[in-house]
């Protein structure tokens, strides 16, 4: 047993133990989480829209490829974010804010279409409401993962590079 122990201690050691400020052991599908985080965060800062995604800074991706992040693994276009608390969500309360962001961001894209120009989601008149409803989500999901909500979107390279199997 005293084995054992040590080498428990020993991966502990070797293996971080955040992600980017997130417990790695919290959450058992934190890279899907990381993902979802990342689309809202991007989906919830108009600032960052305009001055990233309207100039076309390939670092960031586009519209689409946060909404492909958002729903891409969880298939939160098909089923409600309920089927996943305690996996990659905490509570009822992300689960109903992520479910609310989904919708009004999905509603959009398909009015207008997945491969519409940036201007096109962000000219739409329920743009500010998707905005609104993405930022309650990112919002909850970061002070939940004790990160700080305000801190600006991270480029994709850094979500690759944080979301590797090591």
């Amino acid at each position: 047993m005293a084995m054992q122990g040590s080498e428990k201690s020993s991966r502990r050691g070797r293996r971080s133990t955040t992600m980017d400020g997130m417990p790695l052991n919290d959450m058992p599908w934190w890279r899907w989480r990381a993902q979802v985080r990342s689309a809202l965060h991007m989906l919830s800062d108009p600032v960052f829209q305009r001055e990233r995604w309207l100039v076309g800074d390939a670092g960031f991706g586009d519209v689409t490829d946060a909404v492909y992040r958002l729903v891409e693994d969880t298939w939160l276009d098909n089923w409600s974010a309920e089927k996943y608390i305690g996996t990659i969500f905490r509570d009822s309360g992300e689960a109903a804010l992520v479910d609310l962001a989904v919708l009004r961001v999905l509603r959009i894209m398909h009015q207008v279409g997945p491969d519409a120009p940036v201007s096109a989601y962000l000219e739409h008149h329920g743009w500010p409401e998707a905005v609104q409803a993405a930022r309650e989500a990112h919002v909850r999901l970061a002070l939940n993962d004790g990160d700080e909500p305000e801190a600006p979107p991270r480029p994709l390279e850094v979500l690759e590079r944080l979301t590797q199997v090591r």
